[in-house]
């Protein structure tokens, strides 16, 4: 890599965030929003310097894209009101297992026809 500064693209927002896959819309790098999942989902798109794969990755003033040899700095316009970044979610943790209730019923089979019992209830 070299250390020449890169030229972005300003890009004005005027109100954040914004999905990843509207702002491929809005900026029209491409024709659908379909086309932009695919797009995000194939790794083709980079946000702030790693390939991100999130299709509605919320974007915010600072925010960079990379996409199609282009860079594109997202900065918020004048009389916007900036939001408050939200936090990541965390990582999901699994739940407690439950304890499986302990059955004691026997096969409850008539002697005679060796079926169950009917149950309307």
């Amino acid at each position: 890599m070299s250390n020449e500064p890169i030229d972005y693209i300003e890009v004005e927002l005027e109100e954040e965030p914004i999905e990843l896959c509207n702002l491929l819309k809005v900026l029209d790098l491409v024709e659908t929003g379909g086309q932009a999942k695919m797009l995000i989902g194939e790794g083709y798109i980079a946000v702030n310097d790693a390939i991100c794969t999130v299709k509605r990755k919320k974007m915010y003033s600072g925010d960079n894209l990379h996409f199609d040899g282009d860079d594109y700095l997202l900065t918020l316009s004048p009389d916007a009101i900036p939001v408050q970044r939200t936090e990541s979610t965390p990582e999901p943790t699994e739940p407690e297992k439950k304890k499986k209730r302990n059955r004691n019923r026997k096969n409850r089979k008539d002697a005679d026809t060796g079926r169950k019992p009917i149950s309307f209830g």
